[in-house]
């Protein structure tokens, strides 16, 4: 029978019974057992001047800070989804240890979570490592390694685009900069020939129609970095002068002035590779071509001759329960074949020992490898393509050897799944070392689902 009336509800309820809050449940224990993660997020909140001693970060500890990035990489949240859910859901709120009464907002979650460096979490990560071998989820002693791509968010990286970008950005601050000096210098705005010129440029049907609007591209690029450069000189005296009296722009017009400066050199390093490139027709080598203004530190990485990435590639190593129990980013676009003995010795010096086993992509072979890797203590090499090394060498039988290569197989899965889900295939935030903490946040929030998954199934 309907009751006429219900009971208050208790504001300290159990985690809820489907399967995500489970989750969120058993990752809340995890964390428990470990505070020092928290204190360690706590210590970066400290050194980005986010926080201070005895206090809070807008309202967070170093560990809500963490479970809050946590839960953002887990459902690859924006810092906007991110705030609406913490302060509508009662499963996260409970997870995050968040009072109702003060919901964080957007720009308070995204300084925080961005405040968290590289080195920290690669350190968490170590941490559930360690856990993860001590509880029984993963003993380390089977491993599999490949690489892939994270791309950078950027657009195709057009030299036409490239100049246009560079006029318009460069236009732009010095505006900001004459604003912040007082001045009442006018800047030409080249904003729309560039953009014509750019337009012209993709709808062009061959590179002898290209030519000329590239040539006009490039002179107002030039004319454009010319005013910078006076721009610059006038702001250096400018600045001088405001030294000797209280002026509050001046902190202000120093950082336009660097920025202006920076966007210049990049500017004078598109125009040259664009003059190489299209005037001279030469293949310019990819470690010395710029393909963003704004990320200018992504790679150019070619993947078997066909696909082209602008990103970083990184190399994974996992065990069997799939726990990722190293990630690499890695500078440029080096061979994988030189990359399986570093493996080793990072797999050595994060889990104490070698793995009695390990299994590695086609890429990987050579047998310079198999006798390193076997020298320091691995009994089983081996690599799904080797076709100049035989069975023998690398595995104790022909058994060992089909199950290590099939079980090598299954890295891919992981690292698909880490890209569907954790946001691994397109990394959105600025700069290398948010770059960096990105990568390494989702794989710390996917090793927490791991052992958390293996944990409830126990």
């Amino acid at each position: 029978m309907r009751p006429k009336s219900k009971k208050q509800l208790s504001l300290s309820a159990n985690w809820l019974a489907f399967e995500q809050a489970q989750e969120l449940g058993a990752i809340c224990r995890i964390l428990d057992a470990h505070p020092t993660a928290g204190e360690m997020v706590w210590q970066d909140l400290l050194a980005s001047g986010l926080a201070k001693e005895g206090g809070e970060a807008a309202g967070l500890s170093g560990d809500q800070v963490l479970r809050a990035l946590i839960v953002k990489q887990l459902n690859e949240f924006s810092y906007r989804e991110l705030a609406f859910h913490l302060a509508d859901s009662s499963s996260y709120r409970k997870f995050c240890g968040l009072e109702w009464s003060q919901p964080p907002s957007k720009s308070n979650l995204a300084a925080c979570i961005k405040a968290i460096r590289a080195e920290t979490l690669d350190q968490i990560n170590r941490m559930l490592v360690a856990y993860a071998k001590a509880t029984k989820v993963d003993d380390g002693l089977k491993i599999r390694g490949d690489t892939t791509v994270v791309e950078s968010n950027i657009h195709a990286p057009l030299d036409s685009r490239l100049l246009l970008d560079s006029v318009r950005v460069l236009t732009r601050t010095m505006r900001k900069l004459c604003i912040k000096l007082g001045s009442k210098q006018l800047i030409p705005d080249r904003n729309k020939r560039a953009k014509r010129r750019a337009l012209g440029i993709l709808n062009a049907r061959n590179m002898k129609m290209r030519k000329p609007l590239y040539r006009d591209l490039v002179k107002v690029t030039e004319e454009t970095i010319a005013r910078a450069q006076e721009l610059i000189t006038k702001a250096d005296a400018a600045i001088k002068r405001a030294a000797k009296r209280e002026n509050a722009n001046r902190d202000e017009a120093i950082k336009l002035r660097q920025k202006l400066t920076h966007y210049m050199q990049l500017a004078r390093r598109v125009v040259d590779q664009t003059r190489r490139r299209v005037f001279a027709g030469e293949s310019v080598p990819a470690s010395e071509k710029i393909v963003s203004l704004f990320e200018e530190h992504a790679d150019v990485i070619v993947k078997d001759n066909r696909d082209t990435f602008y990103g970083h590639k990184i190399c994974l190593s996992t065990g069997k329960s799939t726990l990722v129990i190293d990630c690499q980013i890695l500078d440029g676009n080096p061979a994988d074949s030189t990359l399986a003995q570093d493996m080793i010795d990072r797999h050595i010096e994060i889990t104490g020992r070698a793995p009695r086993q390990s299994a590695y992509d086609g890429g990987f072979t050579s047998r310079a490898n198999l006798e390193a890797i076997k020298a320091k203590g691995v009994e089983d090499v081996v690599f799904s393509k080797a076709k100049h090394l035989e069975v023998a060498e690398m595995a104790r039988s022909t058994w060992v050897y089909r199950k290590l290569r099939d079980f090598r197989a299954g890295i891919e899965a992981t690292i698909s799944f880490l890209k569907r889900s954790f946001g691994l295939d397109r990394c959105t935030w600025k700069s290398l070392d948010s770059f960096k903490s990105y990568v390494w946040s989702s794989v710390v929030s996917f090793n927490l689902l791991v052992i958390a998954r293996h944990q409830l199934k126990s």
